[in-house]
């Protein structure tokens, strides 16, 4: 495997991390916390979530050329559980993982169509989706990190991932989530 095709797949199990912890916030938060009313792009933690987990099966159908496109927006349900969501989101995490671990050079290079709706079908490099939906998910992740400082629920730490130096940190949950921690 590439360096590059190693790097991305760390980002998606640095993805799977990343979630899992952040759900485990979540998950603690009190009733009514999780749909409350706050200040973000999305009004609520809720929204925010199952906006990732949908734009996440958005891209993945489009990386693996599965042909629903936009249809996955119509068809998407929001979850009001944040256990079925963190759930519904593992599954997404692990078809990412396993969809990066069968990337090589080639792969990268290749292009996928991007179904955009009445803008057109865009044929888009698997290397660029991959960076797009990565920097999406940190970006909304950090808007949910941002929502639990307003509630009784401490933020996660979501930085924690690649340096040797926090490898004590995150060995139990790597285990947990059957991640690779070696490269």
């Amino acid at each position: 495997m590439s360096a590059f095709a190693d790097h991305m797949r760390r980002m998606a199990g640095n993805n799977r991390w990343s979630n899992d912890r952040l759900y485990q916030a979540v998950l603690a938060l009190e009733p009514g916390a999780f749909d409350a009313p706050r200040t973000g792009f999305f009004p609520s933690i809720a929204e925010t979530l199952n906006h990732i987990l949908e734009v996440d099966r958005y891209y993945l159908d489009a990386l693996e050329e599965g042909g629903i496109g936009v249809a996955i927006f119509a068809a998407f349900r929001p979850f009001d559980d944040p256990a079925a969501l963190a759930a519904a989101q593992a599954v997404e995490d692990e078809r990412l993982i396993a969809f990066c671990a069968g990337l090589n050079d080639a792969d990268m290079e290749r292009r996928v169509v991007s179904d955009r709706g009445e803008a057109g079908r865009f044929p888009e490099r698997v290397d660029d989706l991959l960076a797009h939906l990565f920097v999406h998910q940190t970006h909304h992740r950090g808007q949910v990190h941002a929502m639990l400082s307003g509630t009784s629920v401490k933020p996660p730490q979501l930085d924690e991932f690649f340096l040797d130096f926090d490898a004590p940190v995150r060995r139990d949950e790597l285990k947990r989530l059957e991640l690779e921690e070696d490269r």
